[in-house]
């Protein structure tokens, strides 16, 4: 709701952020499937903005789960979800291509069927599980991916300038989606606009600064004994004034 206060005129949810929100790691399984559906509603629930929902995977592997979860969340009133190629498998960190293919054909047909116009982005982790050469792994699954049905694609962790425009041409006309969670000279909105981005996602990134920040003021208390920290609190005033507005 504050981020709607502030002027952004789109949301999304992140599932490192719910799980850490929960006191669980960022990990595939960290929170379970009802659980996830539940925080999303309540975001959904709390702005009148479009959402895009943070799935994971799909909670399933095969592409029959993956669509029967695909539409409980579009249920949950949000704009786009993800579904992203990780497995949580360190030995195979990627479902394999023509597996990971299906599964966005099966999200695409489980979205039609609700009648409802959820945008669908298709996610090629290469860049975060690590896989060798991963911008020759985006650049042969994402178009896959976008023949498949998704509106949107997405390769978060790609930084290099030149590694996203080559993303960007090789599934036009089909929007490409940015994650940008470091601070960062090179990536700005203008500069990826320029680029030819289209969406720019921030991923878990103001979840692990409000987490910085609770972490710095708690342990200043620890070393020094003092409550200086709580200069930097956010003014009851400010947040009432925002949040009432929902009452």
């Amino acid at each position: 709701m504050y981020l709607q206060h502030l002027g952004f005129k789109a949301l999304a949810t992140t599932s490192a952020g719910v799980a850490f929100s929960r006191g669980a790691p960022d990990t595939v399984s960290a929170v379970p499937r009802d659980a996830m559906l539940a925080h999303i509603r309540d975001v959904v629930a709390a702005t009148s903005l479009p959402v895009n929902a943070d799935f994971l995977a799909g909670y399933a592997d095969e592409p029959e789960g993956v669509a029967a979860n695909v539409a409980l969340c579009a249920a949950t009133g949000v704009a786009g979800l993800s579904i992203e190629d990780g497995t949580g498998n360190a030995a195979a960190p990627l479902y394999d291509a023509e597996l990971a293919v299906e599964r966005i054909r099966a999200a695409r047909r489980a979205i039609d069927a609700t009648g409802t116009r959820v945008l669908l982005t298709a996610r090629c982790e290469g860049w975060l599980v690590g896989v060798p050469n991963p911008l020759r792994v985006a650049l042969a699954r994402l178009p896959a991916y976008a023949e498949a049905g998704a509106d949107c694609l997405y390769a978060p962790g790609v930084t290099d300038p030149d590694e996203i425009a080559a993303i960007v041409r090789e599934v036009a006309p089909k929007p490409v989606n940015v994650l940008v969670s470091a601070p960062s000279k090179v990536l700005t909105v203008a500069r990826l606009t320029d680029l030819g981005v289209r969406r720019v996602s921030v991923g878990s990134a103001l979840s692990r600064v409000a987490w910085g920040a609770f972490i710095r003021a708690a342990g200043s208390i620890l070393a020094t004994g003092a409550f200086d920290a709580f200069a930097e609190a956010a003014p009851f005033a400010r947040l009432d004034g925002v949040f009432a507005k929902r009452s």
